[in-house]
């Protein structure tokens, strides 16, 4: 049986991260060729290792994605050497969570705001511009869904969300006559990535451990569970195959049904 992604060029952002690594993971499984980017190199040759160890093919890349000139010149090289069939920004934007808007300083507000919708653009923007030119391609995004909801205490998360949707739809708009899709993900505390240290960069000293976080989701979500690594994974290597050809300019909700809409 064909695998999904098979002799698929991939572009994620962020790979070194629980959702990335997971992604990345499944994609080469799926059989798309990786190219692995991200600020830090230890853990993105780590993982490339681990794929190549499994048979997979994957290439590291150390930039910044809020960087144009490097995500542009990286996207071009990518190009170059075979074309890029999807590319997908997984980068932490600075949400600050758990602080009253009341007592909120602007620029912890605004920092994932400016620079979730700022990686959003520089990413999908050089990508877009080689898949445009070849007739197809995927451009995948994720967002926690809270452009949806009226959670208090999440600061910027909902406005970086609806920023990052809103353009999505309208780059879906333009580049679909051009064969390209746009495709994006709901998802939000996902077990196997609620690490305690990145946990507190978000929401302060007193954020709760992560089996809490996962309880109280699962208390809240309609299949009384969190949304696995696996699952999420899964969903963005079928909406990156061509059997999800007709799906563009749309947002699928992987939370369980924390998020109902």
């Amino acid at each position: 049986m064909t695998r999904l992604l098979e002799d698929k060029n991939a572009i994620i952002y962020g790979a070194g991260g629980g959702i990335g690594s997971g992604v990345a993971r499944t994609f080469a499984r799926e059989g798309a060729r990786l190219y692995l980017a991200g600020r830090t190199r230890a853990p993105l040759e780590a993982l490339a290792a681990e794929i190549t160890a499994t048979g997979g093919t994957a290439d590291v890349e150390v930039l910044d994605a809020l960087d144009e000139q490097a995500v542009t010149g990286h996207a071009d090289r990518v190009a170059a050497a075979g074309g890029i069939d999807v590319s997908f920004n997984l980068v932490t934007r600075g949400d600050v969570q758990g602080v009253p808007l009341l007592g909120m300083a602007a620029e912890d507000l605004l920092r994932p705001v400016e620079s979730g919708l700022r990686g959003a653009f520089v990413t999908a923007r050089a990508a877009a511009r080689h898949m445009v030119e070849r007739g197809s391609g995927v451009i995948l995004y994720l967002t926690s869904g809270s452009s949806a909801g009226l959670a208090p205490m999440m600061g910027g998360t909902g406005p970086a969300d609806a920023a990052v949707e809103t353009f999505m739809r309208y780059l879906a708009a333009e580049v679909g006559p051009s064969g390209v899709r746009v495709v994006g993900l709901w998802t939000a505390g996902v077990p196997e990535t609620l690490d305690p240290e990145k946990l507190r960069m978000v929401g302060g000293d007193n954020v709760p451990p992560p089996e809490v976080i996962e309880a109280a989701i699962a208390g809240q979500a309609m299949l009384r569970r969190a949304p696995r690594l696996a699952q999420v994974a899964e969903t963005a290597a079928f909406l990156a195959s061509d059997r999800a050809a007709a799906i563009t300019a749309s947002i699928v909700n992987v939370t369980s049904g924390l998020v109902s809409r």
